[in-house]
């Protein structure tokens, strides 16, 4: 199976703390980010190819890669963005990449640590076009809300403070024939423009995970991603 990791971010509210590379590349305790991301999936065997969208920075990623590209029982490409085409356009130039119908997207700057073989069996048992790893949370505000109703997604809510509930957790799989995405513009969100846009017209399926949960996006998570992975790697 395929897997596209979208790692052009620029990391504005990192920027205090991360100011000269892409998010994916932010060092968590002397090694990028982008790394533990490798080694989480270097622990699935139906991972056999990981496309990497690339933009902010590209070279900074491509000459890490150089030193790494050995590492991992997986094949590494890379795709990189001539201009910002935000998460969707990245994914739809980095599918141009991609052998397997089935395809599993992450974000550069997240990591969920859910059973990606199980997923992968939820998303296979269903008709879905997409299939999201959800993350139960409470009391945030920097998150949107998603429903779900029999796994199936009803609503894409707005960030707002929530006393508890279901957020997207920044994994999916989709079926690249159903989504189409090909088709779409060149630049658009993937969230925004499809999955919120289209969620009445595409089957989109949300699976609750109970599993470690962190976004780097800012600096108090970034922080705690340093204390965290000391013992989660």
């Amino acid at each position: 199976m395929d897997v596209i990791i979208l790692a052009g971010g620029l990391g504005t509210r990192l920027s205090s703390v991360v100011n000269d590379r892409p998010k994916c590349m932010a060092n968590v305790n002397n090694k990028p980010f982008l790394g533990y991301l490798f080694f989480y999936l270097n622990k699935f065997k139906l991972i056999n190819n990981v496309i990497l969208s690339l933009g902010y920075k590209s070279d900074f990623v491509i000459s890490w890669l150089k030193d790494n590209i050995n590492n991992y029982s997986f094949n590494i490409d890379y795709v990189v963005e001539k201009e910002p085409l935000l998460t969707g356009g990245g994914i739809k130039l980095a599918l141009t990449k991609t052998l397997s119908n089935d395809v599993l997207i992450l974000n550069g700057d997240t990591f969920f640590d859910i059973d990606i073989d199980v997923f992968y069996s939820y998303h296979s048992q269903t008709k879905a076009n997409v299939s999201i790893a959800l993350k139960q949370m409470y009391d945030f505000d920097r998150y949107g809300k998603v429903e779900i109703n029999n796994n199936i997604v009803t609503a894409f809510k707005e960030k707002c403070f929530c006393k508890e509930g279901l957020i997207n957790g920044g994994v999916y799989l989709i079926d690249k024939n159903k989504t189409n995405l090909l088709s779409f513009a060149k630049k658009f969100s993937f969230e925004k423009d499809f999955l919120e846009k289209k969620v009445n017209d595409n089957v989109i399926y949300g699976f609750v995970f109970n599993s470690y949960f962190i976004d780097i996006g800012i600096v108090q998570d970034y922080e705690k991603a340093n204390e965290d992975f000391k013992t989660i790697f």
